[in-house]
């Protein structure tokens, strides 16, 4: 991965994007570098991800409560100020909110 020189981002100018769950929405604002993904994702009240995800997440939760589901029926309860992180192919894990989150999410090539 190169270098990244100091910038600062002002999320109010990055687009959001809209991605449909199972049930619920999500709303995504991405910035991409080379090798390195970083989002601040709200997910909608009644939120459940759409697929079991196998990539490796930074995810640190900003404002409300979310339950990431593993496949094998663990659970782990995430509220505003708590954080998880997992490196590619190591989880089969899923997002699930009953009032809404607000999540920043790094991932990238650091988490092979």
């Amino acid at each position: 991965m190169p270098p990244i020189p100091f910038q600062s981002i002002d999320w109010s100018l990055i687009p959001k994007t809209e991605h449909p769950g199972e049930s619920g929405i999500a709303h995504w604002q991405t910035l991409q570098l080379l090798g390195l993904r970083i989002r601040i994702v709200e997910y909608s009240p009644g939120y459940i991800a759409d697929h079991w995800c196998q990539k490796g997440h930074l995810v640190h939760c900003l404002e409300g409560e979310f339950v990431s589901e593993m496949e094998d029926g663990e659970q782990f309860v995430l509220s505003k100020g708590m954080s998880y992180i997992v490196s590619d192919d190591l989880s089969s894990h899923r997002s699930v909110t009953e009032e809404g989150v607000k999540l920043l999410i790094v991932d990238g090539d650091f988490l092979k």
